[in-house]
């Protein structure tokens, strides 16, 4: 970066006698800038908002140059939360790469998983192989996983805007689809459930019956937190109007997801480009030509029935097609371990332990390169996108025909939709920012990667 001190490089005349100086940042940092306007005796503020305030949804850091109340100029200062997952990935199996991408948008890990295993599937040209069971039930973990993510959206934006019961009824509701996700995957975050081939293991009995209770639940909270914020008339004044981003500005910019539909354009990946089936699924994409925050809030609430509606639908077909396979057939590219849980967690079973120690030499040492060399993808590359809560989450692979990828890209919706901070908060109060960010919805771990 350069060292460069901003400096003052003119005066614009302002109309009357007295001249106004400009600035021009030719590098260095924006504290820079602050002491420059203080040294000439200027009024305007150079603050920094973060990278650890408490609204900036994880580790954002935003400039805001700000005249009395009045943001003048806004920037995302990201990367504080880099982990250089994508870079990690070229490192290691195919499969292992699972357990990396689902730690990138922490909020929605489910959705990443999804998508690098639709693209490692078309790569292997397994796509149609692929049991329908384990479809079935990606669809239901990724919709119930939509609707957690949107509960902690509206939950932490209420509580951004000084409404913590908003907050804690919306954690409250979320805490009845982790319960699901640790009874399906063992775990509540970062799952690694999704596997090239298929899902890595079946529901446990008792899970559609435990998720359809679920619902009932989530539902009833979903309903009090219409309640709290639908008729709210602070949430109206604070929302209404604030954050606008019109349709030519979406499509500029480049945002996707709720932000773009409540411009009013109805683009959502699971109608425009069906993955998993979502095709033969019966589901609408609300819109909204409001544009504003509080256009954000209200598809959000009608996102999460929607889920519901596709929810409950899964849950029909798991029952009437009965147990099946979960994983493809294809013992080259199909994890052959046997999960159970037993006294130490959920790993082998015994029995699958018992036939490859003690009966199969053959099934041993597959077992032993399987898991830690992987299988061979043939070389070539691939692009898939799926509809993320955030937004359309897009996966570029590159094999060169090895056992790691040889390149791994994610486009993030949220570090797209970043780049509407500055037009949406230029020109409002400092107080509109933290609806801006909110209304957005980023996640700092899918946008550092």
């Amino acid at each position: 970066m350069s060292t460069q001190t901003p400096h003052a490089t003119g005066h614009v005349s302002d109309g009357d006698t007295n001249a106004v100086p400009s600035f021009e940042a030719s590098g260095g940092d924006w504290s820079e800038i602050a002491e420059e306007a203080a040294r000439l005796g200027e009024e305007r503020i150079v603050v920094n908002m973060g990278p650890q305030h408490p609204s900036t949804h994880g580790v954002l850091r935003l400039m805001l140059e700000i005249d009395g109340e009045t943001v003048t100029e806004a920037r995302a200062g990201i990367g504080y939360l880099h982990t250089g997952i994508e870079k990690n990935m070229e490192f290691r199996t195919w499969t292992q790469g699972v357990t990396f991408c689902t730690r990138m948008d922490y909020v929605a890990p489910l959705f990443q998983e999804a998508a690098y295993c639709l693209a490692i599937e078309k790569l292997l040209g397994i796509t149609d192989d692929v049991p329908e069971r384990a479809t079935v039930i990606r669809v239901l973990m990724m919709e119930l996983n939509r609707i957690a993510s949107h509960l902690v959206c509206l939950a932490t934006a209420g509580n951004e805007l000084g409404a913590t019961t908003v907050m804690t009824t919306g954690f409250t509701a979320r805490e009845e689809i982790l319960k699901i996700f640790e009874l399906v995957t063992g775990l509540r975050m970062n799952h690694a459930y999704i596997r090239p081939g298929g899902v890595a293991q079946d529901i446990p009995p008792g899970a559609v019956d435990a998720v359809r209770e679920a619902l009932v639940t989530v539902r009833h909270y979903l309903g009090q937190l219409e309640d709290l914020m639908m008729a709210n008339p602070i949430l109206h004044l604070r929302t209404k109007g604030i954050a606008n981003l019109s349709l030519a500005a979406c499509m500029a910019l480049g945002m996707t997801g709720p932000v773009l539909r409540s411009s009013g354009l109805p683009y959502d990946v699971r109608k425009a480009d069906p993955y998993c089936g979502y095709e033969t699924y019966d589901f609408d994409v609300p819109t909204s030509t409001d544009a504003d925050a509080w256009a954000r809030i209200v598809l959000r609430f009608e996102e999460c029935y929607q889920s519901m509606r596709i929810v409950e639908q899964t849950l029909d077909r798991l029952q009437a097609m009965g147990a099946g396979p979960v994983m493809v057939a294809d013992k080259k590219v199909a994890w052959p371990a046997q999960l159970a849980v037993g006294a130490d967690g959920m790993g082998n079973s015994l029995d699958h332990i018992k036939e490859i120690m003690g009966t199969s030499m053959e099934a041993l040492i597959h077992h032993f390169k399987l898991v830690t060399e992987g299988f061979r993808v043939p070389a070539g590359q691939v692009f898939q996108t799926v509809e993320h809560p955030r937004g359309e989450l897009g996966v570029h692979l590159v094999s060169d025909g090895g056992t790691k990828p040889y390149r791994a890209h994610f486009r993030d919706p949220s570090f797209n939709n970043l780049q509407a901070v500055s037009m949406m908060c230029e020109g409002g109060q400092v107080a509109d920012v933290v609806v801006s960010v909110a209304s957005l919805d980023p996640v700092l771990g899918g946008v550092d990667r």
